[in-house]
């Protein structure tokens, strides 16, 4: 199985967003991919909501990944 890690930009494009994420996504036995960034939900945004744009964005991106088990997700604030 190969594995392959890639950092999604479109969502953060406009500076350091309000929260950071982390999405795995595999193909079992063919693949697995993460991204990670920051975003800034719209108001009244969901996790459930965040979660999947973020998974449209990558089945847009990588067709083949619009059907990947999801491994893991985080979104958590992006203060310190």
């Amino acid at each position: 199985m190969s594995s392959q890690t890639q950092q999604s930009t479109a969502p953060a494009a406009t500076g350091q967003g309000s929260h950071h994420y982390v999405l795995t996504l595999e193909l079992p036995g063919r693949m697995s991919s993460t991204w990670s960034g920051t975003i800034t939900p719209a108001a009244g945004a969901s996790r459930h909501d965040v979660f999947m744009a973020l998974r449209n964005q990558i089945g847009d991106q990588h067709p083949g990944l619009s059907t990947g088990n999801v491994v893991f997700f985080s979104l958590e604030p992006n203060g310190l």
